[in-house]
């Protein structure tokens, strides 16, 4: 069969939402999951991108009248990739680092976009499967002040990654944490994530309080990688982080428990079922 290429898209802001038509104080940029490679992945990445909305739009009706907050969507580019498993397309390893790079590279491009269109305000950077590594990456940006990775792809083996994106995997197939310095990180994992070992989160979320006292990863136990048995709880506990990182509220005390405890306490935390019923 021939292949075919996908035509070529920018990568693009979704429309804003919440403190619409005023100067915001801060941005929240929700990276979807990318799919994966190979036929019909343009139909999955359009299924991810639709399941962020809800939690986009809860956090962009967060906003208040002292600390406007705007979130968008992160549309991701699809670039000239091949159908049927071609070179560009790449099979599990190779196209799955490629496209990874890819989103990490327009998450850049996005918090850039945030600063033409916002000026300095600081970013809270959302992302879940392969969006919550393309927001670990991105990181580094100056504008970025948090990070919530949601269930992230991370890959034991994947050593390869595009120049186009600063921090790529290092040597052994590790991501980076040096990135991850000064900025506000929480990690949740599904327990029974059978897309991506949950060891894998808690290992890099290892390494990055090493360098920095403020990372915190929550475990929910029995949920899988999309997190959509404890979706409510997953929404709540991310919002109160956006709040009481990007707007300077008081942080919940599971989420302050959690900054504090000494690994690797403060990275197996369990969230706890029927969380954001009573916060604090």
């Amino acid at each position: 069969m021939a292949q075919r290429a996908l035509p070529e898209r920018e990568t693009r802001l979704g429309r804003p939402r919440g403190a619409v038509g005023r100067a915001p104080h801060a941005v929240v940029l929700v990276l979807p999951g990318g799919g994966t490679a190979g036929a019909g992945r343009r139909g999955t990445e359009l299924v991810a991108a639709a399941s962020a909305v809800p939690l986009a739009r809860r956090l962009g009706r967060a906003s208040s009248e002292d600390d406007p907050l705007v979130t968008h969507i992160v549309h991701y580019r699809h670039g000239a990739r091949v159908r049927d498993g071609g070179a560009a397309g790449g099979g599990a390893a190779g196209g799955g680092a490629s496209r990874t790079a890819d989103c990490a590279a327009d998450a850049e491009w996005a918090v850039e976009e945030v600063v033409r269109r916002y000026g300095d305000v600081p970013v809270c950077l959302v992302g879940a499967d392969i969006g919550g590594v393309a927001a670990l990456r991105a990181a580094g940006h100056q504008a970025v002040a948090s990070v919530v990775a949601l269930g992230p792809l991370l890959s034991a083996a994947d050593e390869s990654v595009g120049d186009a994106v600063g921090a790529g995997p290092v040597a052994g197939g590790e991501e980076p944490v040096q990135q991850l310095r000064g900025r506000h990180v929480l990690i949740v994992h599904g327990t029974n994530d059978t897309r991506c070992d949950p060891e894998l989160s808690f290992r890099l979320a290892e390494r990055a309080k090493k360098l920095n006292a403020e990372v915190c990863r929550f475990e929910v136990h029995t949920d899988g990688h999309g997190l959509r048995g404890y979706a409510a709880e997953v929404a709540a506990l991310t919002q109160d982080f956006v709040l009481g990182t990007l707007c300077g509220g008081d942080l919940c005390r599971p989420l302050t428990d959690a900054l504090a405890a000494p690994p690797p306490l403060g990275l197996r935390m369990p969230l706890a079922s029927g969380f954001g019923k009573n916060l604090r």
